[in-house]
């Protein structure tokens, strides 16, 4: 896995310049290892660890580190990292851990820039341990990268460098391998030699006290001969680091988790076995979904799927066709699949109609497709690319069982031609063991993946579907709804009303004070009022019109009906009196007369025909804020149709976190109901995840129930919030201790109008998701020559626009990557359009950026490319770069003239025919 000789270049799909700055080369592709506690002891860690090294081919010179001795396993040994004549990149550290921060000062003092810390007894032990670690980060003073503590060290299985105390080194291959845990490291190198899996890397990353799941998903992202990366994970560490890289990568790579903790006792095992807060599995697993991260279950399955998403085309929807010559094994598939959320293609007619052509008459006529026990090579062929053009089939799973005139290996090869040219997944189950193994042997040599059983084909099916599935919602455009370019314009309003909340000592809202919150993003609610007597009650319920609801009114109890607190469907003035009275009454025999302000008055909803759905949001202590969303009413708890996403929310993410939910399905109309306003529902979400976003002093809000209702016309809202709770965060939490959401906001802090020197008006502001339309119209009305500037070569049309590679350049990270565009309107058309983009890209594992700049021809010379480099220097200031950079063609004058006036240094790269320009911030 040599990462050094990259070179700088284009990058089309992320339209930024990729440069040389990998800080884990040291730790990969080490030319010089120093092994600091290194023993002739037998059986201890240190003299593995150097055996390991020496006996490795990875070509680098290794240093025993001994005080003590003069030489280690025959190889001159010195007191200290400081003796060692020669420059180190990489430290493996072995010994106590009270010695480590002492020796990793050492370290840095020495300019070795990574280490690898194998000894354990840190923050796993407790108060002590967490000091150490501590140390050891104020020692290393952001100068070196360090993998560990309390782990089994990192293997480069193509260069051969076995930095580890595992008894062997694992076969190289194309799968990179990242482990909490030293001991199931272990455990799958023993399997992997069975297996005959190999790797491009062995990581056990320990406790992470540095390099983390992020850091590691980037290095091995970027490094063109891992195909897949597959993940033991205990514990998330940096959620926002992981979710950053595992979207960043999961569309080129697959990325495969097993994380177990899904009990509640297996969670508390493993925050004890390190040292973590473990969070809710049900929120672990939405950000696998919006990452794009595939979870399995077991172990043999990360590398099931591994084989699988390497060899096959990744299906468009989870529909399978199933080809046997068994009807027994079809309908253990057939239950795998349907229990797996799976389904059976539905044949459509001209399947049918081939089929009876060319199977005999006694065929199941039904999926599975039971081509009889008799059934040649050639009829298996003939079915399978039948089969294959059903335009409803997502992928084919073709079972072969050993039958007396059945020849498993021919039938193999007149298989392997479909491998790839069906455009759809093609899995095969040869069952039968060692008299269908050559059969197997040529499946998997034509890149058709073969199991013993066909119920574990069925599950990697499944698992290949919700991949797709979560895949296409990374960036799937979502759609515009809001014409707020900067944010929500009540923003200030709705923080005022949280800080009178909380200044008043009061951590818990008010009905009247939620949902006058509520309505300030947008989310329609029931007319309420407060009524402080019985007069007042019924002097709003005439206003109003019969009937009304009454609730009481309570600084202190959020659920009213715990307290009989609610009375209903009341049709005059005579039964508002006495629910004023009842509610007064039960409040003050319950809880004390001094919880009872009054009542709130609301006309009463109907309930017939409408669905009670809950929308809220709680903390999770790994991923901060996160939302919820499901079937409401009293029942909640009981039913338990929810589904979680993190915020912030975009129209896609909305619509997707509502069909992980039984009741959407209801939503969409059944039984000849009309559906609801799906659009304006996922508006809702889309504005109650801002609201979340905007209000980090909220601890807890629930809107139960917000009433679905089919459409009408007569001017009432179809949704509107019945009841809402919020709950804010006391006078004792500070503002440092709020938590940090798992997914960065958009960062409106960067929108501001500006003026181009012909008068016309524009926002600059970071680009959207939603922009894409408008950057597509910006790409087809770009000249030649702006393309040739820009890119250093031509670039067809088509691959501009192309919504994969569009979609990527408007959903970005913010927190590694910032994109402003000038957004006005097109003087010809009157649409909003974008006359140019700035980009600026954090290089990963460092504290440069990389620029770029774009304006259409249009807009040139109206010093808009200036005023983009302006506001983009200041971005990188805020978001703590130390320098920015870029490289153009020598003739790209503009460029040239904007850095020029904006301070760059200018220096023609050797050999390149290029310009740098580089900025220290």
């Amino acid at each position: 896995m040599t990462q050094t000789s990259r070179t700088p270049g284009i990058d089309p799909a992320h339209d930024y310049l990729r440069y040389d700055e990998q800080p884990l080369d040291a730790i990969f592709n080490p030319q010089s290892v120093a092994l600091i506690g290194a023993t002739e002891k037998a059986g201890s860690v240190g003299r593995t660890i150097l055996w390991n090294l020496i006996s490795s081919p990875f070509g680098g010179t290794v240093f025993p580190i001994n005080p003590k001795r003069p030489n280690v396993l025959g190889i001159k040994a010195y007191p200290n990292i400081r003796e060692v004549p020669d420059p180190i990149d990489l430290a493996v550290i072995v010994t106590p851990a009270p010695t480590v921060p002492d020796i990793i000062g050492e370290c840095v003092e020495a300019g070795v820039r990574g280490a690898i810390v194998i000894s354990a007894g840190f923050k796993e032990t407790g108060p002590e341990g967490v000091a150490l670690e501590t140390q050891i980060m104020a020692q290393a003073r952001n100068k070196m990268r360090i993998v560990g503590p309390n782990c089994l060290g990192v293997m480069n299985c193509l260069t051969g460098m076995n930095a580890t105390f595992a008894n062997a080194i694992a076969r190289p291959g194309k799968v990179g391998f990242i482990s909490q845990s030293g001991a199931l490291c272990t455990a799958v190198l023993d399997w992997s030699f069975k297996q005959n899996v190999g790797f491009t890397a062995f990581v056990s990353i320990g406790s992470m006290l540095d390099v983390g799941w992020g850091d590691l998903i980037h290095y091995l992202g970027d490094d063109p001969r891992t195909e897949s990366i597959v993940i033991y994970m205990e514990t998330i560490g940096d959620a926002r680091g992981f979710l950053s890289a595992a979207r960043e990568i999961a569309l080129t790579k697959p990325i495969i988790v097993i994380k177990p903790g899904r009990t509640e006792g297996a969670a508390k095992a493993a925050a004890s076995h390190t040292g973590s807060l473990t969070g809710s599995d049900e929120v672990l697993e939405s950000a696998f979904r919006r990452s794009g991260v595939l979870r399995v279950n077991s172990i043999s399955d990360l590398f099931y799927m591994s084989e699988v998403l390497s060899k096959q085309p990744r299906p468009t929807g989870g529909r399978l066709t199933i080809v046997t010559n068994a009807g027994g094994p079809g309908v253990l598939a057939t239950d795998a699949l349907l229990m797996g959320g799976g389904e059976l293609t539905e044949l459509s007619q001209a399947t049918y109609e081939e089929l009876n052509k060319i199977l005999p008459p006694a065929w199941s006529h039904n999926n599975p497709v039971d081509v009889l026990g008799d059934a040649s090579p050639e009829r298996y062929a003939q079915t399978l690319e039948i089969a294959a053009r059903d335009a409803n089939s997502d992928g084919l799973l073709v079972i072969l069982t050993p039958q007396a005139m059945t020849d498993a290996t021919r039938t193999a090869e007149a298989l392997t031609p479909f491998a790839h040219s069906t455009g759809k997944p093609v899995l095969a189950s040869w069952m039968g063991g060692a008299d269908v193994e050559k059969g197997e042997q040529l499946l998997n040599q034509g890149n058709i993946p073969t199991f013993q059983y066909p119920d574990t084909a069925t599950r990697m099916f499944n698992y290949m579907w919700r991949y797709s599935y979560n895949l296409r919602g990374l960036y799937e455009t979502p759609v515009l709804r809001s014409d707020a370019e900067t944010g929500g314009q009540n923003r200030t309003l709705a923080a005022q009303l949280v800080d009178a909340v909380r200044a008043s000592g009061r951590t818990i809202m008010t009905e009247t004070e939620s949902k006058q919150l509520l309505a300030l993003y947008d989310i329609p609610i029931v007319p309420t009022e407060i009524a402080a007597s019985e007069a007042d009650a019924i002097a709003w319920a005439d206003k109003f019109g019969y009937p009304v609801v009454l609730k009481i009114y309570s600084e202190t109890i959020t659920h009213k009906t715990d307290v009989g607190g609610v009375r209903l469907n009341l049709q005059n003035a005579d039964d508002v009196g006495y629910a004023y009275r009842a509610i007064e009454r039960a409040v003050r025999e319950r809880v004390g007369a001094e919880h009872f302000q009054g009542v709130t008055v609301q006309p009463m909803i109907k309930l017939e025909g409408a669905y009670e759905l809950i929308i809220g949001s709680s903390v999770d202590p790994q991923f901060g804020p996160v939302l919820l969303f499901g079937t409401g009413g009293q029942l909640v708890e009981v039913f338990k149709d929810r589904s979680l996403a993190l915020p912030p929310l975009n129209t896609t993410l909305a619509r997707r976190m509502m069909e992980q939910t039984r009741i959407s399905r209801a939503l969409k109309g059944v039984r000849g109901r009309q559906a609801v306003d799906m659009a304006a529902l996922e508006q809702i979400l889309v504005n109650f995840s801002q609201l979340i976003v905007e209000q980090p002093w909220i601890k807890e809000l629930d809107i139960n129930p917000l009433l679905a209702m089919e459409p009408k016309d007569d001017g009432r809202p179809s949704l509107i919030a019945l009841d809402a709770r919020v709950v804010v965060y006391g006078a004792e939490t500070a503002a440092r201790d709020l938590p940090r959401l798992a997914v960065r906001p958009y960062p409106s802090q960067y929108a501001a109008w500006w003026t181009l020197k012909n008068g016309q008006k524009a926002i600059i502001r970071p680009i959207r998701p939603e922009d894409e339309p408008m950057l597509v119209k910006f790409h087809q009305t770009l000249s030649d020559r702006s393309v040739n500037m820009r890119y250093l070569s031509p670039m067809l049309l088509g691959e501009r626009v192309a919504h994969e590679r569009l979609a990527r350049l408007c959903f970005i990270d913010y927190d590694r990557e910032m994109a402003l565009v000038a957004r006005g309107e097109d003087p010809d058309s009157g649409e909003r359009a974008i006359f140019g983009v700035a980009r600026l890209q954090r290089v990963f594992g460092s504290d440069a950026g990389v620029f770029n700049l774009l304006i259409n021809d249009r807009y040139q010379g109206q010093g808009l490319g200036t005023e983009l480099m302006r506001r983009l220097i200041a971005v990188g200031r805020a978001e703590g770069l130390g320098r920015i950079q870029a490289e153009f063609a020598p003739n790209n004058y503009l460029m040239r003239s904007i850095s020029q006036k904006l301070g760059f240094t200018l220096t023609e790269t050797p050999g390149a025919a290029m310009v740098r320009a580089e900025l220290t911030l």
